[in-house]
């Protein structure tokens, strides 16, 4: 399983960054398949987080370990 990983910092301080981790879920989860959606699934974050702008961005595995935490 693939998640999008997006780097963020606040608007009002640009030095308060952040990542956030998105769990990508779809029919064949594949890094191909996780950067093509992407951008839509960063746009629905950005819509309910508009306090936060969005640095740069990644796919990755996900962590289990952590998942599980």
């Amino acid at each position: 399983m693939f998640e999008l990983i997006i780097s963020v910092c606040l608007l009002a301080d640009p030095k308060a960054c952040k990542d956030v981790h998105l769990t990508y879920l779809g029919d064949v989860p594949t890094p191909h398949s996780c950067m093509r959606a992407g951008q839509p699934e960063m746009a629905k974050w950005i819509g309910s987080h508009p306090k936060w702008s969005i640095r740069k961005w990644r796919c990755g595995r996900v962590d289990m370990a952590r998942k599980e935490i």
